[in-house]
């Protein structure tokens, strides 16, 4: 079932459609594996994801994903499949009250609003279940998709750092989104 925005709204046009967050199962292995067996997914993530993606690949990050209480990695799931996934990864040592928020969505569900209320899901989860005081995403400088939707979640861009990073032989910018405790919920 597709919900309609507001009519005068900027976006009325698109249609949002319905997702939920959940934990992750094994019985996902076979809609991962294809959902994230695309290059370019995979070329906005860390090497840490791999292309091809294949069942190895998933059972892998499933058992990964399903280690944790409470559960910082969820699956997103898009009309009964599971269709990305989105984490909030806790820091150590000093950088403790801060977390790293990572997520990815299947291409064919791109544009239609659903990781912008995916992330702002996971925020209020995290901010309700741990003590953190900061949230921080890092996308690429060439991921203008990624940096929109930080910015529609209330993320603000802290920082770019120049050719820090290198992807696929090509040294990009770093860029460091955040939302903070104070300003969640304003």
């Amino acid at each position: 079932m597709q919900k309609k925005r507001k009519p005068g709204s900027r976006s009325s046009k698109l249609a949002l459609m319905d997702f939920k967050l959940r934990s992750w199962s094994i019985d996902d292995r076979e809609a991962l594996t294809r959902n994230a067996n695309n290059r370019l997914i995979a070329k906005f993530m860390t090497d840490g994801f791999p292309h091809p993606y294949n069942e190895a690949d998933a059972e892998r990050f499933i058992g990964m994903a399903t280690s944790n209480t409470p559960a910082n990695i969820l699956c997103i799931e898009v009309d009964g499949e599971a269709s990305g996934g989105i984490g909030i990864h806790p820091q150590a040592d000093i950088h403790r009250m801060n977390a790293e928020l990572g997520y990815w969505l299947a291409e064919h569900h791109w544009g239609k609003g659903i990781i912008t209320k995916a992330i702002k899901e996971m925020v209020d989860y995290a901010f309700t279940s741990w003590d953190f005081q900061r949230i921080y995403a890092i996308p690429y400088g060439t991921n203008i998709g990624s940096q929109r939707v930080l910015e529609k979640a209330g993320f603000q861009l802290e920082a770019t750092l120049e050719k820090t990073i290198i992807k696929n032989d090509e040294m990009l910018d770093e860029l460091i989104f955040a939302i903070r405790r104070k300003d969640w919920k304003k």
